[in-house]
């Protein structure tokens, strides 16, 4: 039977898996058929997509991007492919947002943010020591690179607001907001509803301090405007922005943005 193996289209004359791992002598080896990580007795059907790769390696660049595509399965990796989009501050949730959208295969990200990663970002933003100085936008893109070099990152140092909102966003599916201060989240809100009619827009707005992370969700404001976190616990003496909760609240924005571009528009 015919099957892609490692991204190039194979004749196969083993019935299992199984049976292919012992005829490479891969018997040891990670194996993903059709985006998902299997192993054993699994029954090898026609047109499978089949991925064998040595623990601890690095594949080849092709394997790499068909391995990435088989596990976002090929019908969400063609749309995310495609995807543009824009997030509006690299911080606590920004940085985290434009991680997990690149390990989801968003074919383009637009990062902007005009300040420098400080020792006080490293205990809820996606840095490093090793980032201390640098720009935002280019200690991200560098990480991005090393997670999925297949992606397009465009980058912008300005700080955003409602003048310059539009030109910057547009041509963007979808924008995450990821402000701290309420009346720059409240004016950058309005520009990109007012002045991109075709743009959805993802804000964000209570993930402060160590309350119970059940209680952030994602709740549709308008027909494009989606709202992220739990809508009451601000930063304060005493409650200050943590990693736990400001994650969980840049995951929900992360998948909301993919469930856009996927055409899941309700809530």
């Amino acid at each position: 039977m015919r099957a892609v193996l490692n991204g190039e289209e194979t004749e196969l004359s083993a019935c299992t898996l199984e049976q292919l791992q012992r005829a490479l002598g891969k018997a040891d080896d990670i194996t993903i058929v059709n985006g998902y990580c299997t192993s054993g007795a699994y029954a090898i059907q026609p047109g499978d997509e089949i991925f064998i790769i040595p623990r601890g390696s690095m594949p080849k660049p092709g394997e790499l991007e068909a391995m990435m595509a088989a596990r976002h399965t090929p019908g969400v990796h063609r749309k995310v492919k495609k995807g543009r989009v824009g997030i509006a501050g690299l911080g606590g949730l920004g940085s985290h947002i434009a991680v997990m959208l690149a390990r989801t295969g968003v074919g383009h990200l637009l990062l902007v943010d005009y300040d420098v990663v400080e020792p006080s970002n490293l205990n809820r933003q996606n840095y490093r020591v090793s980032h201390l100085g640098m720009k935002k936008t280019e200690a991200l893109k560098m990480q991005i690179g090393e997670i999925n070099p297949y992606i397009e990152v465009e980058t912008i140092d300005v700080k955003v607001d409602a003048e310059n909102a539009e030109g910057i966003f547009r041509g963007c599916q979808v924008v995450c907001e990821a402000f701290d201060a309420p009346e720059t989240k409240a004016e950058f809100t309005a520009a990109i509803l007012e002045k991109l009619p075709g743009t959805y827009l993802v804000g964000a707005s209570g993930m402060a301090g160590y309350l119970s992370a059940n209680t952030i969700h994602t709740e549709k404001r308008m027909e494009r405007y989606f709202i992220c976190g739990d809508q009451t616990s601000g930063a304060a003496p005493g409650q200050g922005l943590m990693a736990p909760r400001v994650q969980v609240c840049a995951g929900h924005q992360a998948n909301m943005a993919l469930r856009l571009l996927l055409e899941l528009y309700e809530e």
